[in-house]
């Protein structure tokens, strides 16, 4: 919960009083609440500083990454920082509205703008969190070793000293090495499931929770089909605007197979299966 001294700490960060507090439901990681001051309402994040150090800046420069493409409404970053054994990201807060009839247009031509912002790299001047693990965003200049080793190395040792076996991985390297298209890094979301967006008052949609990167942008579409939760119409008009490479329907897999392996890390053996399964299908 929100302490009095945390409240008065954040009252002189924004030289505004703070009238409320309403904790959100829904958080898997953090604890999100809603300040209301005297001037607005506003979204605070907060968490452990010493089991989550840098977490929370490494999301503030992540969302001012995506701010900066102007695709996406994007909560601002009002402050972040640490006080006593917490660590807190203070956020404008977007009020949800009504899908426009337009909507899944809107997203996917938005989302073909984001993935047009492209660096001479994959990776990302810091590093930052998927959920509560680690991501390492050290630079790269081909998607492949970008992915084999930012992405899945890490994740698959993890499982390891978890207690997972997994058999072939040199056999499913060499696939992604060469079953990949070679394309320029995108900025990409990087958690792109169907709760780290929300529907904003105009009707449009927002971005939120960002785990970013220069990245291989199939490793977006790829999370994106993982749950569902996204319209056909959003890929046909993302496609039409910015295609993708032949046969990316059936590289799938091969991008799920990150986002499995940190499910896995996260909440265990019931994505064992999933995970084994592409390893099957490339070995």
């Amino acid at each position: 919960m929100l302490s009095k001294q945390l409240i008065k700490h954040f009252e002189n960060l924004l030289s505004e009083e703070v009238n409320a507090t309403k904790l959100f439901s829904g958080g898997d990681i953090n604890e999100v609440f809603l300040l209301s001051t005297n001037v607005r309402e506003l979204v605070v994040k907060l968490n452990s500083a010493s089991r989550f150090p840098g977490m929370f800046e490494a999301e503030a420069l992540g969302l001012e990454e995506l701010r900066k493409v102007n695709a996406f409404a994007i909560p601002e970053v009002l402050h972040y920082g640490k006080y006593g054994d917490d660590t807190f990201l203070l956020l404008e807060y977007i009020e949800k509205g009504k899908q426009t009839e337009d909507f899944w247009k809107v997203f996917g031509e938005q989302l073909a703008v984001l993935h047009r912002q492209s660096a001479s790299y994959f990776g990302l001047e810091n590093d930052n969190y998927i959920g509560s693990l680690q991501q390492s965003n050290s630079k790269h200049y081909t998607a492949s070793e970008f992915y084999i080793i930012q992405r899945l190395q890490p994740q698959f040792k993890i499982a390891i000293q978890n207690g997972f076996s997994f058999q072939n991985l040199d056999t499913l390297y060499t696939a992604i090495e060469t079953e990949i298209p070679d394309e320029p890094s995108s900025l990409t979301h990087g958690d792109l499931w169907n709760g780290n967006f929300i529907i904003d008052e105009k009707g449009e949609p927002c971005l939120i929770d960002p785990a970013v990167a220069y990245a291989p942008r199939e490793m977006d579409i790829g999370m994106m089909h993982l749950f569902g939760g996204f319209d056909r119409e959003l890929f046909e008009v993302y496609n039409e605007t910015f295609p993708l490479t032949e046969n990316w329907k059936e590289r799938l897999p091969l991008w799920q197979l990150y986002y499995l392996l940190v499910h896995l890390n996260l909440f265990g053996r019931s994505y064992y299966s999933g995970v084994k399964d592409i390893l099957i299908r490339y070995s």
